[in-house]
């Protein structure tokens, strides 16, 4: 997707302020990592897919941000970042793809400075409100055994456990769409 109603309700929830760090995990076309940059946001992009690190790149040479983009190889489970070294970690519709939650947890926790925050989003697309159902849910419904099931409340508790505050894991709408929803604030360290 170039952009999305979801991608713009999670960036603003995560509200990056301009000169702070934020990374997209799962980036794919980097439709949150090219409206962070455009804030003033140094925006780090990973995924690790070749294919959508080639067009995030391009449309990072095509951008008046380009030099607030970064975009790197990896995934939520083994991110090829400092440690403390980000001010706030989203995802959009990657959760389903963790191969590891509890890695991935660990690796948000290492490098999510004290105060950051975190915005873990999954769209339902198996629901039938979800505006795009009819394109999404069936395939998403007949390919199921390709996704893990994402637990909000429980991916909430590991983060928490991990040692982030005000934590939250539920079901709810974001940008128009049914979600899966999970956030939390990196406490002191």
């Amino acid at each position: 997707m170039w952009d999305s109603d979801v991608n713009r309700a999670v960036l603003d929830a995560a509200d990056p302020a301009p000169g702070e760090t934020l990374v997209d995990i799962g980036a794919g076309f980097g439709p949150a990592v090219v409206r962070a940059a455009k804030r003033g946001v140094h925006a780090i992009a990973v995924d690790p897919t070749p294919s959508m690190r080639r067009v995030l790149n391009l449309r990072r040479l095509v951008g008046r941000a380009r030099d607030e983009i970064e975009v790197l190889d990896g995934a939520a489970e083994s991110l090829p970042l400092a440690d403390s070294s980000v001010d706030a970690v989203i995802t959009v519709n990657t959760m389903h793809h963790w191969s590891d939650p509890s890695a991935a947890v660990a690796e948000i926790a290492r490098v999510t400075r004290p105060g950051g925050r975190v915005v873990l989003v999954d769209e339902l697309f198996d629901d039938p409100t979800h505006p795009r159902f009819d394109a999404e849910g069936g395939y998403q419904h007949h390919h199921h055994h390709e996704f893990i099931d994402i637990d909000p409340p429980d991916l909430a508790a590991r983060l928490a456990a991990a040692g982030f505050t005000d934590t939250v894991g539920d079901h709810r709408r974001l940008g128009g769409a049914p979600v899966k929803y999970v956030s939390g604030r990196r406490g002191d360290v």
